[in-house]
């Protein structure tokens, strides 16, 4: 495949023939073209991690002669689902081929903002799921030498067991994350800022929230779980935003 991929321009694709003769033809866009029009909402969207994707099966764009994937908007909506199941539910690359395959459809997978995809996902996730090494980077794509360094430096701490190190999901999507920010050279020790914060995030949400949380009334602690989450949704946005907001003062 050649640099060109990337920012070819639009075709129209060729209409199979079982289609009605007076179906309107379907228009595919490049690869380049589809992470540009999901980089609002997945900012960490890359023309690698669409390949990966496409590698692992997830994903089966159509091809030209010459070897450009030609994605159409079914191709699109398909792909924002898996980057919303990943971002906002946490689920591995398996479970969420399970989904799709099971006729899971866009329209159920919570948008942007919507604090029930973010309470659901604490809600669901499994707190006794434990990934090796080589399923963390099977999973995410990562080199084995970055997990390393990240447990060096602290940002994940994984369970040793028998020998062998094991981590939760939650780390294992952190390692996910990472793998993206090391295509720009950011590497474990760059991490510690990101560390330091979510810390004082933590100590702050749950000051506000301790003497709920540790009542004997189980109706005040599930409404004060409820509330953290709602917290951690709304935190979490307020972060996004001044991130965007500091760096568009950069770009001008």
């Amino acid at each position: 495949m050649t640099t060109s991929e990337t920012s070819g321009p639009t075709v129209d694709l060729p209409e199979r023939s079982e289609q009605p003769p007076d179906r309107p033809r379907q228009k595919a866009v490049t690869i380049g073209t589809v992470c540009k029009a999901l980089q609002q909402e997945f900012p960490d969207i890359s023309i690698s991690k669409i390949r990966y994707l496409e590698d692992q099966k997830l994903l089966s764009p159509r091809r030209t002669q010459g070897g450009y994937r030609l994605y159409t908007q079914a191709d699109i909506q398909r792909l924002r689902t898996i980057l919303r199941l990943q971002r906002d539910e946490f689920l591995p690359l398996r479970v969420i081929r399970q989904e799709l395959a099971g006729g899971r459809a866009e329209r159920e997978v919570a948008a942007p903002g919507d604090g029930r995809s973010i309470r659901r996902a604490m809600v669901t996730r499994d707190p006794g799921a434990l990934y090796s090494l080589e399923d963390v980077v099977e999973e995410t794509g990562a080199e084995p030498a970055l997990v390393r360094e990240l447990v060096e430096f602290g940002v994940i701490k994984g369970e040793l067991r028998g020998g062998a190190r094991y981590f939760d999901e939650t780390e294992r999507d952190i390692v996910r994350a990472v793998s993206e920010l090391a295509r720009y050279g950011v590497g474990g020790r760059n991490l510690r800022v990101f560390r330091s914060s979510a810390d004082r995030e933590a100590q702050l949400l749950q000051s506000i929230l301790a003497p709920a949380l540790r009542s004997r009334n189980p109706q005040r602690r599930k409404e004060a779980v409820e509330a953290l989450e709602n917290l951690a949704s709304v935190t979490t946005h307020l972060k996004h935003l001044l991130l965007i907001r500091d760096l568009r003062k950069i770009a001008t």
